[in-house]
């Protein structure tokens, strides 16, 4: 029996959902994949979440290569897109659907800048502290690959990782303004597009000496 608290769509969002999250302000989004390297690892799933919690789940079939719906919605100009570790997201959308994600906001970049204090900025640590909620991350290394057919787990999981950034946002950005970093996070988010395409053409440490 599926979860009760999100929506699950096959290939891509329906006309209704993609209608209802454009008249967010701010979308929480996030991806499962086979692994790290997107020429390897194949797109299983996209999550997103809105101001009103409405979250949804996208189930991504093996060779899919576009999902229009979502490529509006994530390609929209006016909806700041939030994710956690940004870069490798992004990288993935374009590389398997073709999205070009705009504007970004990445929790784990600004919880980098501005939670000096901590050497922690995973997902679990991040919402702990600035959603004080701690999320079960024991479907992380799981098989997503058969999308169709995934755990009650493994789709609450999936759902929770988008479902709190939106709050976590909402600290990091009180923070950054409270320190005078914002507009420094504000100049990375815009660069994360370079370092995605520089990911996917498989280069690396090119800025170093």
């Amino acid at each position: 029996m599926q979860p009760r608290e999100f929506q699950i769509c096959d290939r891509d969002l329906t006309p209704e959902l993609l209608e209802q999250f454009l008249t967010a302000t701010v979308i929480a989004a996030d991806t499962e994949t086979m692994g790290l390297l997107p020429q390897r690892d194949r797109l299983c799933l996209v999550q997103l979440c809105d101001e009103s919690d409405r979250v949804t789940v996208v189930r991504i079939e093996r060779g899919q290569t576009e999902a229009p719906n979502l490529k509006r919605l994530l390609e929209a100009p006016e909806l700041t897109k939030i994710f956690h570790f940004a870069r490798f997201d992004i990288a993935t959308l374009r590389y398997h659907l073709g999205i070009q994600v705009t504007p970004i906001f990445c929790t784990k970049l600004a919880s980098k800048l501005i939670r000096t204090y901590s050497p922690r900025h995973g997902l679990k640590d991040v919402v702990q502290e600035l959603a004080g909620v701690e999320l079960d991350k024991s479907a992380q290394s799981s098989d997503w690959g058969n999308a169709m057919n995934l755990s009650e787990a493994q789709l609450q999981y999936a759902a929770n990782d988008v479902r709190y950034l939106i709050q976590a946002r909402s600290k990091l950005i009180e923070m950054l303004e409270r320190e005078e970093r914002l507009e420094l996070a504000e100049q990375c988010f815009q660069s994360l597009p370079v370092f995605a395409q520089l990911d996917i053409l498989q280069y690396s440490n090119v800025f170093e000496h």
